[in-house]
């Protein structure tokens, strides 16, 4: 049975909780490490301490609290977990209705700066209404009180989120394992959704197992290097998979008790996803990471939202072909490739830049949300 009552919430973090990061962030016990290795074996012991200080001494939560108070945000409880959610509605009264999905290690700060060109662009074009959840064990959902979540029973979450608020159309876009989520979504409640639009995506559009010698002999220029790229990510980038996918609790031991730890562990990602171009400083802005840790660190998710890995290795709930009409926004560091997609997805709409990377919401928010607005542009 479900609880129907939706209820605005507001985030307050408080001066205590504020105090605590800052003489844990300043008693930290540093590691020693090999020189002159760079980030080829994780996250650099000079650079994190640095980024430490201006976490604990320059960055200033307040300022991303009161912009995230800006919009509403309200709380509801679904197959008995909590749900926050904010729910912006545009003033054009055509507005689409769409579901934006975040992945890990990202939260719903990751969208604020797509929310005014989806909401309100000033020009011709689809507009939306925009419904943003943090995912059952993520942030201001908090854990959540029982195990079996992965993406198709947070997609049925959503499904059921969007009959309460009214919605019996609606579109959806998710990055990472948003990316997940939004196909299931579009599998599950293929009635109600117009849409399906990704970017980040890897499973259901990506190869199952090895590809073949005479296979990758037919691949595009472009194809290859996808391939290429996931074949490095496979063999040299997705140790935090494999522990989160299979101990996400002994993990949660230092993400909950070191910010420091925390912050090692998210940067990383950063980092190897963002791009090669200049310093993770010139791909993206520095305090809105560190506000994306701070949910991590402030609601004491880091090891619960690591379930999803747990449950995603786990799951019996594999891709099905879909015919929920989708797009796929490929950035320069993503890997999904066509051929594969087009198996279980009902492609209608591929686009390759040459530019952004894994969070693209924060990288390329302006091409992000154009688009996602052509593609639903298209759809009408």
């Amino acid at each position: 049975m479900y609880d129907e009552d939706i209820v605005p919430f507001q985030v307050e973090i408080g001066r205590d909780e504020l105090s605590d990061l800052r003489r844990r962030l300043g008693e930290t016990r540093w590691p020693t490490q090999i020189p002159g290795v760079g980030w080829a074996r994780g996250v650099p012991v000079d650079y994190l301490r640095e980024l430490a200080g201006h976490w604990a001494e320059r960055f200033d939560w307040t300022v991303w609290e009161k912009r995230l108070n800006s919009y509403p945000q309200y709380l509801t409880t679904i197959d008995g977990t909590r749900i926050h959610f904010l729910h912006i509605r545009s003033r054009h009264p055509d507005a689409i209705p769409l579901v934006l999905l975040h992945g890990w290690p990202g939260s719903v700060l990751e969208f604020l700066d797509v929310i005014e060109p989806l909401t309100d662009p000033g020009d011709d074009g689809p507009v939306f209404d925009l419904i943003i959840p943090s995912h059952p064990n993520f942030g201001f959902s908090g854990p959540a009180p029982d195990i079996g979540w992965d993406s198709t029973r947070t997609a049925r979450a959503y499904a059921e989120l969007m009959r309460r608020l009214g919605y019996p159309r609606y579109g959806v876009q998710g990055g990472d394992f948003g990316a997940f989520i939004a196909p299931d979504l579009g599998r599950i409640d293929s009635g109600s959704v117009i849409g399906v639009h990704v970017n980040a995506a890897t499973m259901g559009f990506i190869p199952y197992g090895p590809v073949p010698d005479q296979e990758v002999e037919t691949l595009t220029e472009l194809e290859r290097i996808r391939l290429l790229r996931l074949g490095r990510y496979l063999s040299d980038g997705s140790g935090y998979f494999q522990i989160q996918g299979t101990r996400p609790h002994t993990l949660g031991f230092a993400l909950a008790d070191s910010p420091a730890g925390q912050l090692a562990w998210i940067v990383e990602k950063f980092e190897a996803w963002t791009g090669t171009d200049g310093t993770l400083d010139d791909r993206v802005n520095r305090d809105h990471m560190l506000a994306n840790i701070s949910v991590y660190w402030f609601t004491n998710t880091g090891s619960s939202s690591a379930q999803l890995y747990y449950e995603s290795l786990h799951t019996r709930n594999l891709p099905t072909p879909s015919r929920t009409p989708t797009a796929v926004a490929n950035f320069a560091e993503d890997v999904a490739i066509r051929r594969y997609a087009e198996q279980v997805n009902h492609i209608v709409r591929w686009t390759d830049y040459d530019s952004g990377g894994h969070f693209a919401a924060m990288q390329t928010p302006d091409i992000l949300a154009a688009d996602i607005r052509a593609f639903f542009a298209g759809l009408s």
